[in-house]
């Protein structure tokens, strides 16, 4: 099974396009979970506990497990094999916007894959195909390509003028048209645009769009929805971070959060 195909049954499993991010900054931990021995695990788990039942998707940051060291990165691997032994239907998605010379990269795609075991992988395209080569021929795995970012700077190269166009239509029309031959191809594109990301949604077709920046980066859930749907009432990863995994009851507000995005399906 593909990666799309495992989202996409879960989608219809639970009736949820949420993506929880796993961004679990050690500083802001609840204190409880401090006194683990691998505390970024003990809060993972508790969170996964937490709002499964809401979620389609689960995305570990890998910048929050890599700045704890040794003992971060097996943090993460802990968790990706909690996942796998409890939660196997749910797609897993390793936010590392990798990106480099083809033997790097192909050392980066073993790692994600086949080392952590993640289903699909957040990867920058500023190098070109050729760099991406080594994730694109992994046909059974999600290459979820950065097309237009939720920060507050995306503008600064991704609306530079390429043939008359802003460049992250370019990013659109290149994945989409070129880099897909295989169908595991996905792009991101940020809350904070919708506008944007309906813009995108036209030019891609039945395409699947991780969407992060809901929540604390201030995205709204309805204009996404509208903006973002293809044509299955489907075709979105709708994720949320910070303000599900540090709420006072992520349960009850990742249960919220999807029932609000159903509300404009």
């Amino acid at each position: 099974m593909s990666a799309l195909e495992k989202y996409h049954r879960r989608v219809d499993a639970v009736r949820s396009l949420l993506c929880v991010g796993l961004d679990s900054a050690f500083d802001h931990l609840p204190e409880t979970f401090l006194h683990h021995e691998y505390p970024l695990f003990a809060f993972n788990r508790w969170i996964i506990e937490q709002t499964h039942e809401y979620a389609s998707a689960f995305k570990p940051n890998m910048a929050f497990y890599e700045a704890r060291g040794d003992r971060g990165i097996s943090s993460l691997r802990m968790t990706m094999e909690y996942l796998r032994l409890n939660h196997p239907d749910i797609l897993t998605i390793c936010d590392g916007k990798r990106g480099d010379v083809a033997s790097t990269s192909a050392a980066y795609a073993t790692a994600v894959f086949d080392t952590f075991g993640f289903d699909a992988v957040t990867l920058n395209p500023y190098l070109g195909r050729e760099a991406l080569e080594p994730f694109l021929t992994r046909t059974d795995r999600g290459c979820i390509i950065l097309c237009r970012t939720s920060n507050p700077g995306a503008g600064e190269f991704q609306d530079l003028p390429v043939d008359g166009k802003p460049l992250w239509q370019i990013v659109a029309q290149k994945v989409a048209e070129d880099w897909n031959a295989a169908g595991n191809c996905m792009l991101v594109v940020g809350a904070t645009y919708p506008a944007e990301l309906q813009q995108v949604r036209a030019r891609v077709g039945e395409m699947t769009i991780l969407v992060p920046g809901i929540g604390t980066q201030g995205g709204a859930v309805e204009q996404v929805v509208r903006a973002g749907l293809n044509g299955s009432g489907a075709g979105l990863i709708i994720n949320a971070s910070r303000s599900i995994i540090f709420a006072d009851n992520p349960c009850e507000t990742a249960r919220q959060l999807r029932d609000q995005i159903n509300q404009y399906r």
